[in-house]
């Protein structure tokens, strides 16, 4: 009997999770990490603000909201276990008026559904306790809410599959992926590699992956980047956790808020704007064939008819650095200009229907022997290691005929 042989794309934190689940459930499998950058975790993972979302959020019941809660279980675990930095900071969501105060009692009713541990509506005098420096009318706490270095998580990941017996490549990026009846092609610079079974974890070039084994053309993946600034030393101690406002229907991406990290620095951000190049991590990054792509897109146009006003809001913040810490002082009102600075930048890969509409949920297409991981929104990181299991389960319920035989 032969071993498996399977190939994971993507060196970030949800490939590098399925290649190890992978491992346990398939101890004699022979494992390949294909990752084209020289490190893991340097797209994505590494560019996000680091939070352990606890599911306040998510329709009760839907694959969003248990993985969320599965994951966060996991990630403290495995963070615990590999001496990985890890805090649970707490969050509050505030309001700042009374049709905040409604949609915030929704979603206090949400995470209390989802089994949020602790999860409690406060006023403003127990705001000022939490975080001295913070305004509102009320706001939903959540003292569970956590912070993590999502890259420390990523490297002992890698560690963990090649202490199994997997391989992770760097410096491998995948072209290509063709089936055939009875083995996968992973096409490479260094050439091609022949496998059982392929799970396609790619972040902002999944439906580009996708694609080229004759998959779906939709959803497709247009970037959106998000601007951080960096608070200066002496008024991060505005900020103890995280301070986030309330979510508004209207616009499709949230809005600024106030993130502590694990490193102790405390960045304001993200906004949300069309990125010229799907991975243009660094400003003024320009990519044609990225930006033919999304312009060129009846869906982006259909998105950004039906999104002007939001489009307006997060014009302002990208155009205008006063705008942008605006925001934040609704939540922190000491806050001024002269105490920000710009921050790093993340890409966000947004899946877009063809009608125009977001991908909201997980989307996973292929068949038996090549698995795409089209879609894998936020909480993404923080549900890792619980999407891992999903998406492992998920291949093996295909009943490839030789998984079946392992």
């Amino acid at each position: 009997m032969s071993h498996t042989t399977a190939a994971v794309i993507g060196g970030g934190i949800i490939g590098l999770a399925v290649a190890r689940e992978l491992h346990h459930a398939l101890p004699d499998a022979d494992i390949t990490v294909f990752e084209k950058e020289a490190g893991v975790a340097t797209q994505q993972t590494g560019h996000n603000s680091g939070v352990v979302h606890a599911g306040l959020y998510y329709e009760p019941g839907s694959l969003k909201a248990r993985l969320c809660r599965r994951g966060v279980e996991l990630l403290a675990e495995y963070a615990d276990r590999h001496d990985v930095r890890y805090e649970a900071c707490g969050k509050l969501v505030v309001a700042q008026n009374q049709g905040e105060l409604e949609r915030l009692h929704a979603i206090h009713a949400r995470a209390v559904a989802n089994g949020v541990p602790d999860v409690r509506m406060i006023g403003p005098a127990e705001i000022k306790e939490i975080e001295p420096h913070a305004r509102g009318i009320a706001a939903l706490h959540s003292p569970h809410t956590a912070i993590v270095d999502y890259p420390g998580i990523a490297r002992a990941l890698a560690s963990d599959v090649e202490a199994a017996g997997g391989q992770v490549k760097l410096g491998h990026e995948v072209k290509a992926v063709h089936e055939r009846s009875a083995e996968a092609v992973v096409v490479t610079e260094h050439g091609e590699e022949r496998f059982d079974l392929v799970i396609t974890c790619a972040g902002l070039q999944s439906d580009r992956l996708a694609r080229s084994s004759g998959d779906a053309s939709a959803p497709a993946i247009v970037p959106f980047f998000g601007d951080y600034f960096l608070l200066r030393r002496e008024t991060a101690e505005l900020v103890k956790g995280l301070i986030y406002p309330v979510p508004d229907p209207r616009y499709p991406f949230l809005g600024v808020h106030l993130t502590r990290r694990i490193d102790g620095t405390v960045v304001l951000g993200p906004n949300a704007f069309l990125s010229l190049a799907r991975e243009g991590y660094q400003r003024g990054t320009i990519s044609l064939p990225d930006l033919r792509e999304a312009v060129g897109s009846l869906a982006f146009w259909r998105f950004a008819a039906r999104n002007i006003p939001a489009a307006f809001r997060e014009s302002k913040s990208v155009l205008s650095t006063r705008s942008f810490v605006e925001q934040a002082r609704t939540y922190v009102p000491e806050i001024s200009l002269a105490d920000v600075r710009r921050g790093p930048r993340g890409i966000r890969a947004q899946a877009m229907h063809a009608d125009g509409s977001l991908a909201d949920d997980f989307v996973i297409t292929g068949t038996s022997r090549v698995l795409h991981i089209r879609n894998a929104p936020s909480p993404g990181a923080t549900s890792s290691l619980a999407i891992a299991e999903h998406i492992v389960r998920e291949a093996l319920n295909r009943k490839n005929p030789q998984i079946a035989e392992s």
